[in-house]
């Protein structure tokens, strides 16, 4: 099991919706920012949303009021809800944990595929 472990992904309409989830390990990652960035197929990764252990959000332009990211501490985990989905959001989504030390973990990514 890894630090960091998204689940979530999968294929959807344009106009559907997807709620991805990201579980960090506890004893490196309490309280931690964490963030969702993508990657698609012959392009850099990008930040899709993040947040911060005190619950401020920051988003990616191409995502900013049709994504929404939330954190539930009691389970170490964040979720990313995707709605009103575009093919262009076609791309492996992974997972960040930052701790305050510096210490950073990915997760092994998970694909979203939006058909036109």
């Amino acid at each position: 099991q890894g630090l960091v472990e998204e689940s979530g992904g999968g294929l959807v309409q344009a106009g559907g919706s997807l709620r991805l989830s990201c579980a960090a390990s506890r004893n490196s990652f309490s309280r931690s920012g964490m963030g969702w960035y993508r990657q698609a197929a012959g392009k850099e990764r990008e930040l899709v949303a993040r947040i911060t252990s005190g619950g401020s959000t920051d988003y990616g332009d191409a995502v900013k009021g049709r994504f929404t990211i939330s954190r539930d501490n009691a389970r170490n985990t964040v979720y990313l809800q995707m709605i009103s989905l575009k093919p262009e959001d076609t791309a492996v989504y992974y997972c960040n944990a930052q701790n305050a030390l510096g210490f950073t973990a990915w997760g092994q990514g998970t694909q979203v595929t939006v058909s036109s």
